[in-house]
């Protein structure tokens, strides 16, 4: 018999609704039902392509011994993380701030009134290596609930003074100039591994954020060492295991040092924040794999994971048929078997497979007879027609297996983030169907999650609307709508883009000067939630401090401006202490430093003249710099080429190279 999960929208809820635990949504009904049962609260945070989510259900949701305890103690409540990270966000802090770390399945218990008194992630269902698990530690809350109530709401006490402290921690007081963009540097320079690429230790993330800002450190400093870092950690992300050599697109993180062995969940926002960087790259070098790259990546996002109107749908799971990356693994005897035995050699020479398996299985550190496609060369990617026709006919037989499951709810933030890289990419590859991909999936939110001008919804699934939208839903959309409005001079993209912004300061918007996660007198939480540090993704704030500088550039706006550069000194002593958590703010600073340009290119968008500057200009990196069509600027109809600072232009000109000389010279 299903719970009342049975209800729900989200595929993670629906995963659990044949659970035997009780499970209740996040609503007032779970609250009601815990003061007046007088018990504490069990909240299971996850997302439906978390494999660490699906190992706790199978060892403890599923069976009916923890079930039962689960039951007798606690109103248990599921919360996709992806469908309110407003809750993750609280809760994910309490973790870190007890435990020192995070993650998900995020397991809280607390008290009716959302006070948190344990936390922590992964709990097996029996004690293992000095841990206990659910089997001994329910038995010992309910105790605890029912002869110790003091002892749990003096440590919920402690949690909410912690909470509170973190939630008002004072980020400001550092002078910012070009030196908070050089000690960056040097703090991100020192945690480059140099022998593997990417930053730090096992597990690597890719960390496209970072490595964003490396690249316009690089423009503004012409440090060669920032170049080389983002060059060589893009090559080693992609021919290692982290990218799918066959089915293109990103996998969440690696499990080693080398990049070879991922956890193989696909996310929408990987694909998209890292087709920005390889783009990016690709404008400063040149380099075809970068380029392809971008394509084979946004061809993934257009195969696996659009919807048929054209928003795209969240990610793929890294399990299939209950197993880790099964999809994507080959044993030797498998790739025979579709294979002429030149191609096999090929195959194998190129990919590094081997008849044993080319990997360790990461909990038994055994091999598997599983291999994972990787390549080892340093050299530029030259596949032969050969090698291209094998790779072609394992992807359709892979295509035929057992599918990992597809989160298919529709998130505004990560179209938002989609539509950025789609219009980008479409401006600087001089490719169309990009930015037409880009215009359909806005025409898909406007119709669907924006209910009314200027307010957006978060979540979309089967045709239903759900969730106020938040504040990362809004200023991901205005990045993508301001990147589209460049891409295609659609009027109408800038002005739901300026509708979006005001929405942002009217509702958002602290004494301070930076933004909190939700509206104004939104649905009461433990606390009004904002979040400055970056994670996976860029921070809401980052972005839209970013946004209201680009923003006040395209439409000559001051106190635009002004709202980014006091957005901007509330986080100023995080940026200098704390550089991995503000990357894309960092970003943000080197914008607003300026000097920046916005160049206007005159004259009727048919002629070829204006065509031609557009096209060369756009393939340049140029991150400072706003591009922009005009029939007419200026009082000038004909050709031309108007460079502006601000409410300054010089002189029009029709001598594009010479344009592209000065835009892509270092900043400082």
């Amino acid at each position: 018999m299903s719970n009342r999960l049975a209800f729900e929208k989200s595929p993670y809820l629906l995963q659990h609704k044949d659970n035997p635990v009780d499970w209740r949504p996040w609503g007032e009904e779970a609250f009601v039902a815990a003061h007046e049962t007088n018990r504490p609260i069990f909240l299971s945070i996850g997302y439906a392509t978390c494999h660490w989510c699906h190992v706790m259900e199978r060892e403890s949701f599923e069976d009916v011994e923890v079930a039962q305890l689960l039951n007798e103690t606690f109103i248990n409540i599921k919360v996709d993380r992806e469908e309110r990270p407003d809750i993750d966000a609280i809760y994910m802090n309490a973790c870190q701030i007890s435990t020192g770390r995070g993650g998900w399945p995020l397991t809280v218990m607390m008290t009716p009134a959302m006070r948190p008194f344990l936390v922590g992630t992964y709990f097996p269902k029996t004690a293992r290596y000095g841990h206990e698990g659910m089997l001994q530690i329910i038995p010992k809350v309910a105790e605890a609930w029912q002869k110790n109530r003091d002892q749990i709401e003096r440590t919920a006490d402690e949690f909410v003074r912690a909470l509170e402290q973190s939630a008002d921690m004072d980020l400001s007081g550092e002078e910012l100039s070009v030196d908070t963009l050089h000690r960056a540097f040097r703090h991100f320079e020192q945690q480059y591994d140099p022998v593997n690429s990417g930053f730090g230790r096992a597990p690597k993330f890719p960390s496209p954020e970072r490595l964003r800002f490396l690249l316009r450190y690089w423009h503004r400093t012409q440090n060669p060492k920032a170049l080389e870092i983002v060059q060589q950690t893009l090559q080693k992300m992609r021919r290692g295991g982290l990218y799918d050599q066959l089915g293109g697109g990103f996998h969440r993180y690696s499990t080693d040092e080398i990049w070879r062995v991922p956890h193989f969940e696909k996310m929408l926002y990987d694909q998209a924040l890292l087709s920005l960087i390889y783009l990016e790259v690709y404008q400063v070098t040149g380099e075809f794999e970068f380029m392809q790259t971008v394509f084979d990546t946004l061809q993934y996002v257009h195969r696996e994971l659009q919807h048929p109107d054209g928003a795209y749908f969240t990610g793929e799971d890294a399990d299939s048929e209950g197993v880790e990356g099964k999809y994507y693994t080959w044993e030797m005897e498998e790739v025979r078997r579709f294979l002429k035995s030149d191609e096999v050699e090929q195959i194998a020479h190129t990919f590094n497979l081997d008849e044993g398996g080319n990997y360790l299985d990461e909990a038994t550190r055994q091999r598997t007879g599983n291999n994972i496609f990787y390549r080892t060369s340093e050299g530029p990617l030259e596949d032969n027609v050969t090698l291209e026709d094998a790779c072609n006919r394992l992807f359709r037989h892979r295509s035929k297996r057992v599918r990992p499951l597809l989160d298919d709810k529709v998130l505004t933030d990560w179209n938002g983030l989609m539509i950025t890289a789609l219009a980008q990419s479409g401006m600087v590859l001089g490719d169309s169907k990009f930015i037409h991909r880009a215009e359909k999936c806005v025409r898909f939110i406007e119709k669907n999650m924006m209910p009314e001008p200027g307010r957006l919804l978060h979540r979309w699934r089967q045709g239903e609307a759900a969730i106020e939208g938040l504040l990362d839903d809004y200023a991901y959309m205005i990045m993508g709508l301001l990147a589209l409005y460049e891409a295609t001079d659609q009027e109408d993209y800038c002005t739901l883009a300026r509708a979006f912004t005001q929405t942002v300061l009217d509702e958002f918007r602290s004494e301070k000067g930076d933004f909190f996660m939700v509206k104004r007198n939104s649905e009461p939480l433990l606390l009004r939630p904002r979040q400055p540090f970056d994670s996976a993704i860029p921070s809401g704030n980052s972005v839209m401090i970013m946004n209201l500088f680009r923003l006040a550039r395209i439409i000559s706006d001051p106190d635009l401006e002004a709202a980014g550069h006091q957005s901007m000194e509330v986080y100023s002593g995080g940026l200098s202490k704390y550089p991995d958590g503000f990357s894309a703010t960092l970003a943000a600073l080197d914008y607003g430093m300026g000097p920046s340009t916005e160049i206007i290119v005159s004259g009727p968008g048919d002629q070829q003249e204006t065509q031609a500057a557009l096209a060369d200009l756009r393939k340049v990196y140029a991150p400072n710099v706003v591009i922009l069509a005009r029939p007419n600027f200026g009082g000038v109809s004909e050709f031309a080429i108007h460079v502006c600072h601000g409410a300054t232009c010089e002189l029009p000109t029709q001598d594009t190279e010479a344009v592209i000389a000065r835009i892509t010279k270092a900043a400082s």
